[in-house]
This record gives C-alpha cells, structure tokens and sequence, in this order.
C-alpha cells in the first residue's frame, strides 16, 4: 500500500524474521521521492505479505550447489555419507511416509534405511528448477534384510530441495514416488505401496541379464538393459517348454567344445509380433556375462543359435503363479494400456521371463515376468 502526503509518498519496507524457507516479513514506512511514484508504485503493489522474499544481494551460486549433489548424493547410503554442513539445522525431510525437521533426524532416517534395507542409491541427474530450488531424479533399490526372503523394494522419484538465500544451505527436502498420487505426508497410498513389495517371490540365486531400474511405476518398471548373449531355438508358444532341453542342453555341454556353461535365469521365451497365430516363438538361455560369441564353444545341433541382443529400454511387470498362455497374454495386454496411457511406444512382440524351475517352486512365489520392449525413453 502506498499513502500520498503534502511532499511524500510513502513506501512498505519488508523485513525477513528468521531464517526459514517460509519467511514471514513485518512492515515499517519510509518516506520516498514523489519522483518515480508509477515504476515505485508497480513494485509495491506486486509484493504479496506471507509470500517467499529473497534479499536483492543474496548471491547463491546454485551451479555450484548443482555440482556438489553431483558428487555428494551418491555418498547418501555408503560410509562416507552426506556432508551435513550444506543443510541447515532446521532442514525440513518429506516423504509419503516420513517427516523430520532437523538434520539430526534426517540423518538417523537415513542410518535407519542403510541398517534395516541395505539400498542402492543412483542418482540420474540434478537440475536448478527454481531461482531457489533444484531438482533430482533418483532410483533407491532396497533389501529389507529382515525378512527370511529378503523382497526387494524399489523406489524411483525426484526430490525438490529448496535453498534457504540467507545461510546459502538446503533448507528443504521433498520426496515424490513415481509409484503414487498422494505424496502428501501421511500418504496411506504410500504406505499399501511398501507392504505390497514385501511379498514372496523366490528368485534363485543366479546370474541374471545386468539391468538397471530407471522408473518404477505403479503398473510397471522401466529398465535400462546392458547387451547379452543367448543361446536359442524354435519354441511352440509363450508358456511352453518346447525347446528347453536344446537350449539347456547346449549349457551342459552339448556343444563343440564339451563346455559346461553355469546356469543363468531367467529362461526367456519372446514373440516377434502381437499376433498370437503368426508370430514366431524362440526359447533362450542367457549366457553368463564375460564370454563373447567369437569364445562360445559352437552348439551340435543346427536348430540351436548364439545369439547377441543389444539390450536397450524395456518395461517390465512382475507377477506370479503357474504362467499359463492366457495369464501371459493378460498381462502383456495390461502392460500395453499402461504404457500407452503413459505416452511410451512399445515394440511388437514380447518376452515372458521365468525364474523358477516349476517342478521345485510352488505356484504362489514362482517370480514371472512379462517384458516388453520399449522404442525409447527419456528421463526428463
């Protein structure tokens, strides 16, 4: 607001009380030139009381603290650790299920998730969003070592950390799951999504494909996937077994050389087109990582290839129970609506990946999973 005397205008001045992100500002008047009154008068009224005001002369380098959680936020769950003194004391941590307000909690958050979970933590990249704020993108895969099966939980999101202009350190940090809508603390939603993951599912302790998670959702997970080799034949359908014992016969030493190859999973059947009547099936056995097809020992039989596949972006969902032809085709139609709905574009065909020896495992924590290949993806 502004007043008109006899010789002068008069002008709010703000003053910021404390050093919180949200600051709250207490206003005093000093007088002021009649000259300029329009251009002084634009800017008085543009100010909002209870709005965020940064000083004129807060010079924050935000490149510079871009830079740094480039090389701090990897450290977050190794003994290194975070450096401590870029937060303030009175940092403000939310997720959908947790909320602390000093550094000191923050810290015992994150010592709790490294002792129970034992996470990986990779960091994808870091933005400046906001003239105080930057942005991270981030994939946490966690073990909770509790458990006798020890289930893998995943978590992919952003986290908004704001700067606090006066001590030039975060002052806040927010959590956002790609798996949920509610983010707000406490998130329900949040909590179902937790519980969800920590059912049974038996994964043998194997070499599988060397893949890496870029974005969990709550129908899917994007995988970023390194080249493999396979060794293949015909097979009859997506659920069946036909062909199995070529392919695993090669690994047991079938081939040129008598070579006994360790055991790999999943065993992969894959289609090369949508259409259920016209599409060719072949059966694979990934071969451990280290050896390359000019090593390979030859496979004996001619219906029997080696194989490089150049990996790539796919989406994967998980489910589990006996797979029959029609579980399979159910699945791949759901992961198709989603990723359409989601504005990914799918390639023809699909893989069905099968953990487990269905002979030893019992239907309900068989590990399967319909995998479908993605044209591309963007982290953005």
């Amino acid at each position: 607001m502004a007043t008109v005397g006899q010789q002068h205008l008069y002008r709010p001045i703000l003053t910021a009380v404390g050093s919180d992100c949200r600051r709250l500002v207490a206003t005093r008047f000093l007088p002021v030139p009649r000259r300029n009154f329009n251009s002084r008068l634009r800017q008085i009224l543009s100010l909002e009381v209870g709005k965020e005001v940064a000083p004129a002369s807060s010079t924050v380098n935000m490149e510079e603290l871009v830079g740094f959680l480039y090389k701090d936020l990897p450290h977050l769950f190794d003994d290194q650790g975070i450096d401590k003194t870029a937060y303030d004391e009175r940092v403000k941590f939310r997720d959908p299920i947790t909320k602390h307000d000093t550094i000191s909690g923050y810290l015992f958050n994150i010592s709790l998730l490294k002792n129970l979970f034992t996470p990986r933590f990779q960091l994808h990249w870091v933005k400046q969003t906001g003239p105080y704020e930057i942005t991270t993108r981030w994939t946490m895969v966690m073990k909770f070592m509790l458990l006798p099966w020890k289930p893998e939980l995943v978590f992919t999101g952003t986290s908004i950390m704001e700067v606090n202009p006066e001590t030039k350190k975060f002052c806040s940090h927010l959590d956002l799951w790609d798996s949920i809508k509610n983010n707000d603390y406490f998130s329900l939603e949040g909590l179902v999504d937790v519980f969800k993951q920590l059912r049974i599912y038996k994964t043998p302790d194997l070499e599988t494909p060397k893949y890496e998670i870029l974005k969990r959702t709550a129908n899917y997970e994007v995988r970023k996937y390194e080249p493999f080799i396979v060794v293949e034949t015909i097979g009859d359908k997506l659920s069946g077994s036909s062909g199995f014992n070529n392919v695993a016969g090669y690994i047991f030493g079938k081939n040129s050389t008598m070579e006994k190859i360790p055991m790999t999973t999943p065993v992969f059947t894959q289609t090369t087109d949508t259409d259920q009547l016209s599409s060719d099936v072949s059966v694979q056995i990934v071969i451990p990582s280290g050896k390359d097809l000019s090593s390979l020992p030859m496979p004996n039989e001619e219906k029997v290839n080696l194989k490089k596949l150049e990996g790539g972006f796919a989406a994967a969902v998980k489910f589990s129970g006996k797979p029959t032809e029609e579980a399979v085709r159910a699945k791949e139609n759901e992961l198709r609506s989603s990723l359409s709905k989601d504005g990914l574009r799918a390639k023809k065909g699909c893989m069905l990946a099968r953990y487990n020896d269905p002979g030893r495992t019992w239907n309900f924590i068989m590990r399967n999973e319909v995998i479908i290949w993605l044209e591309d993806f963007s982290l953005d």
